[in-house]
C-alpha cells in the first residue's frame, strides 16, 4: 500500500522487467530479489498472449503489455516492422528518414530488438543509415545483427562490423570481394535463387530462416528496409507485423511495402489489427500470421 492505503501501481519499468523475464517456453515468470521490484509481483503470459498481474497495473503497464505481451508469448514469432509517412514513404528520395517516426515509436522498436533473437536488416539500409541495431533506449539483450549482403559490397568500418557490443553475421553468397575477410563463423552462406514473379532475386525468406533457425535464432525481427520486409510479407514468412504512421507529408520518395500487382480489392490482406497511440504516431499491430504458410 502507498500513502493512505492506496495501493502501489505496477509501474511501465516492473511490468517490462517481468515481461523480458517471462520464458516463451513457459510462458510465466515473477520478480525475485534481484529485480529493483521487491514486493514479489507475478507476472503470468498464456500462449495466446493474454497476462495476469498479481498487482494492479498503471496505465502505461496495462499498454506495455497489451502490445508486447503477445510477441513474448510466441516462441517462433517473426515479426516485421515499418515507420512511414502518412502517404506510404519511408524516406526521402535521396534515402533520409532520421525520424519519420517519433521517440515513442524509437522506444518500440528498441523494446521489439530486445525480445527477439535476431534482427535482420538489408545491405541497402545498412549502407544508407550506418545502424547499430542494438537496444539502447530499453532495458534489454542485444539480439544477434543478421546483415543479407549477398554480393559482399557493404564496407567493413559500417558500425554493424565495428561496434562489438552485439554478434553480427551477414547472410551472403559464397565469399568474394569484400565479404571475404568476414570470418566463417561469422558468415551464413547460401545460394541466390533466381528472380521470381515479381522481379527479387537473392535469398528467399524461408532459406533465411531455415538458415537462421540452424544458428538456434528462432525470434526473429526484420527491421528494414522496406523492400525486405516486403519480400518476407509477400512469401508469407512473417507472423506479425508492424506499421507505425506518423503524421507526415513527405510527397515523394521511397515506398513503405512494395507487393505484386492484385487485381481486385478481395485480393487484398486484410490481416486482424490492433491500433495503439504512440504520441502523435499510431501504430497498427497486424496478425499476418493467419495468412502464413510453410512451403
Amino acid at each position: 500500500m502507498g500513502e493512505a492505503g492506496v495501493p502501489t501501481l505496477v509501474s511501465e519499468a516492473t511490468a517490462w522487467t517481468l515481461l523480458r523475464s517471462v520464458s516463451v517456453e513457459t510462458a510465466a515468470a515473477s520478480t525475485s530479489k534481484n529485480h529493483h521490484d521487491s514486493r514479489g509481483v507475478r507476472l503470468q503470459v498464456d500462449t495466446t498472449g493474454n497476462w495476469k498481474l498479481s498487482d494492479q497495473p498503471s496505465e502505461d503497464a496495462r499498454n506495455l503489455l497489451n502490445l508486447y505481451a503477445p510477441l513474448q508469448a510466441n516462441p517462433d514469432l517473426v515479426i516485421g516492422q515499418i515507420g512511414q509517412s502518412l502517404d506510404g514513404r519511408i524516406a526521402t528520395e535521396n534515402g533520409r528518414s532520421h525520424y519519420i517516426t517519433g521517440r515513442a515509436d524509437i522506444r518500440r522498436l528498441h523494446r521489439l530488438r530486445a525480445l527477439v533473437d535476431a534482427v535482420v536488416v538489408g545491405a541497402r539500409t545498412v549502407a544508407a543509415d550506418n545502424p547499430r541495431l542494438t537496444v539502447r533506449e530499453v532495458p534489454g539483450q542485444n539480439p544477434v545483427r543478421v546483415i543479407l549482403d549477398p554480393d559482399g559490397r557493404l564496407a567493413s568500418h559500417l558500425s554493424v562490423f565495428r561496434d562489438k557490443s552485439a554478434r553480427t553475421l551477414v547472410v551472403t553468397r559464397a565469399p568474394t570481394g569484400r565479404n571475404v575477410s568476414i570470418l566463417k563463423e561469422d558468415r551464413i552462406e547460401l545460394p541466390t535463387s533466381d528472380p521470381n514473379q515479381s522481379g527479387h532475386s537473392g535469398f528467399t525468406p524461408q532459406e533465411i530462416l531455415e538458415a537462421l533457425r540452424g544458428q538456434g535464432l528462432r525470434r526473429i525481427l526484420i527491421e528494414g528496409g522496406g523492400l525486405t520486409v516486403s519480400r518476407f510479407l509477400e512469401a508469407r514468412a512473417l507472423t506479425r507485423l508492424h506499421v507505425t504512421v506518423a503524421p507526415l507529408l513527405i510527397g515523394s520518395g521511397r515506398h513503405a511495402l512494395t507487393l505484386p500487382t492484385i487485381d481486385s480489392l478481395d485480393q487484398a490482406l486484410r490481416p486482424p489489427c490492433r491500433l495503439f497511440h504512440l504520441g502523435d504516431d499510431l501504430l497498427f499491430d497486424l496478425d499476418v500470421g493467419v495468412h502464413r504458410t510453410n512451403n
